[in-house]
């Protein structure tokens, strides 16, 4: 465990790795298929020369760094070198706009932007001259001449190159700068301002503490005893402006592992060959997207292969319902367990690079379904559950026991509560400040020290948190029944051929629902359907066969539900569900943006 000197501070904990740890490798990226790596001295030496690189270019005690970029080592290098720099970092989706973009930059009073390259620096051309406090920009990559006579008289301007080759020559006159910075970091500093990805209305920047954000850190530190090691190798993928993906981030500095950057999101089953980690964080639709491959490759395959699939799921599933129940199983059930790994599920483990010891899955609920059968093949998930106010992780499925269907105990300081109506109330040292410039926002949300999360829920009998729905998302029909739809959503996505699903109800006699779909699960059955291989998902949606099939996966849904809970009618949406449309940047639905464009639809559904 990391044991600070002075006040709970990110340079602190980043200090106190460093002293530990430096002749192991700390962090990695992904070229010509090969891992490259430095170790935690190199390490230091990075944030060192852009320390001393952002007190040349002028970055102030309290300054604001607005950092918009995909995952890279770069963004991460940046993000360190601010937070021991005093500074405090405002992440920004890649995915967004250029008035999203401008809302943030201008809301939080960032001076300092950084972009990855021509296509974001040219979102926010149009703005810049109204960037008031704009006094610097830097570029990861290197802008084109065209882009760069754009703004070249708006603000001083740097590349990431020129950053360093200026940090490395200041660093001879300036060496103990980086040490300074972090024994003079206060607990109170603003460590960073991260705006929810709200699904309606404008964003809410969470103001996080230095202590807030270490605090974080040290309770996972607490909570894992030594489970993870300096041994262990995580890959790192998920955007590092969602607070889960910049938790990921940091993870090296308590546990002291190899923290190795992938290429991108596309590349990712690619990159798990190459890296072979041990562990890895992601979000529900990546472990979905991977169960609805595993089921559409099952289905595909020849009698032999689906009969193997069965048998073997069949004797996992028994196995487990004795583990679970605190029972031996027997030898016979033993034998017949290891030989449905090896001939069938050791396969599908293989895939991730044959080394995954966990997965941490956050960020929104995970299909118990999923978790069960992807534990069939070796492959442990721990959930959790966190938010944007409390910097991700505030809860975890014990390493000893994972129970499906919940994210959970608390970690470390943190305590629940709930309030009448069953929302979660959140109390920790490892909480957000305020609302930045917001505090009707901040009154309405922390209460005598607790956090109202908006989440519903409830402990079970063993004390694991048991995520219910969003409060504002509850359904109340015209009958008076209370219904959670993230419960039949989460059930719908371990359906092999519903992507997504929209439950609608409120204030109506019964429910229905909107369904998204992917071509993907549909490949293999596109002659049965008599399509195209070219066919568009518009053509899918109103295919009369296609319509059936999914007809029938939700009677399988309603199968296990009350009366009233089950789903009526349902539509099928011709569009699919990306960043772009439907979902926000960290994945989840937009709601009332599905809603809003297909009301038409859902009044048909109750004529």
């Amino acid at each position: 465990m990391i044991q600070l000197q002075g006040p709970r501070t990110l340079g602190r904990i980043f200090k106190a790795r460093i002293e530990k740890s430096s002749k192991r490798n700390a962090i990695g990226w992904i070229e010509n298929n090969e891992v490259k790596s430095i170790t935690y001295a190199d390490y230091k030496n990075t944030i060192e020369i852009l320390a001393t690189a952002f007190h040349k270019v002028g970055l102030n005690v309290g300054d604001k760094v607005a950092i918009l970029a995909q995952t890279c080592k770069e963004w991460h290098f940046l993000d360190m070198a601010t937070l021991c720099s005093r500074g405090c970092v405002v992440p920004i989706y890649p995915s967004y706009l250029g008035q999203e973009i401008d809302y943030i930059f201008k809301h939080s009073d960032s001076s300092i932007l950084i972009v990855e390259n021509d296509k974001q620096m040219e979102k926010v051309l149009p703005f810049l001259q109204s960037w008031t406090n704009l006094r610097v920009i830097i570029s990861l990559h290197e802008l084109s001449e065209e882009v760069l006579k754009k703004f070249r008289n708006v603000c001083a301007f740097y590349s990431y190159k020129e950053l360093v080759r200026m940090g490395t020559e200041d660093q001879k006159t300036n060496p103990d700068l980086l040490d300074n910075l972090i024994q003079n970091q206060l607990p109170e500093e603003y460590a960073s301002i991260i705006y929810t990805s709200g699904t309606t209305g404008e964003p809410k920047g969470a103001v996080i503490t230095q202590h807030a954000l270490a605090t974080m850190l040290l309770n996972l530190d607490k909570t894992v005893h030594g489970a993870f090691t300096q041994n262990d190798r995580s890959l790192v993928f998920l955007p590092l402006s969602h607070v889960l993906g910049r938790a990921d981030s940091m993870l090296p500095l308590i546990f002291g592992w190899h923290s190795v950057y992938a290429e991108s999101i596309d590349k990712l089953m690619d990159n798990i060959q190459v890296v072979r980690p041990t562990v890895m964080i992601a979000v529900p639709r990546i472990f979905e997207k991977i169960y609805a491959k595993i089921m559409a490759q099952v289905e595909s395959g020849n009698i032999i292969e689906k009969h193997a699939f069965k048998w073997a799921t069949h004797i996992a599933e028994n196995y487990f319902k004795k583990i679970d129940s605190d029972l031996s199983p027997s030898a016979s059930e033993m034998i017949e367990f290891k030989l449905s790994q090896k001939l069938v599920f050791s396969k599908i483990y293989d895939r991730f690079g044959g080394k995954i010891r966990y997965f941490v899955s956050g960020g929104a609920p995970l299909s118990p379904q999923i978790i069960q059968f992807l534990r069939y093949a070796n492959l442990t998930i721990l959930e959790g559950y966190g938010l944007t106010e409390t910097i991700a992780p505030c809860c975890l499925n014990p390493l000893s026991k994972q129970v499906p269907g919940t994210v959970g105990r608390p970690i470390g300081d943190v305590q629940f509560s709930f309030g009448s109506d069953g929302e979660i109330l959140i109390k920790s040292e490892a909480l957000l400040k305020e609302y930045y410039k917001d505090p009707a926002a901040t009154q309405e949300a922390i209460h005598d020290g607790w956090f109202h999360s908006g989440d519903i829920g409830e402990f079970t009998a063993e004390g694991y948190l048991k995520i219910t729905d969003r409060k504002k998302d509850l359904i109340k029909t015209s009958g008076g029944k209370i219904v959670a739809p993230q419960k039949l959503e989460n059930m719908a996505k371990a359906q092999p051929h519903i992507s997504h699903m929209i439950v609608i109800g409120d204030q109506r006699k019964y429910l229905t629902a909107l369904i998204g779909i992917e071509k993907d699960r549909f490949l293999t059955i596109l002659d049965e359907l008599g399509l195209p291989s070219d066919c568009t998902l518009e053509e899918l949606a109103e295919n009369e066969k296609v319509k059936e099939i999914v007809g029938k996966e939700v009677d399988l849904i309603n199968q296990d539900l009350a009366q009233y809970e089950t789903i009526k009618k349902f539509k099928i949406i011709p569009e699919e569900f990306t960043v772009e449309n439907f979902l926000t940047p960290s994945l989840k639905i937009k709601r009332k943006m599905v809603s809003a464009r297909y009301s038409h639809i859902i009044e048909a559904m109750y004529q």
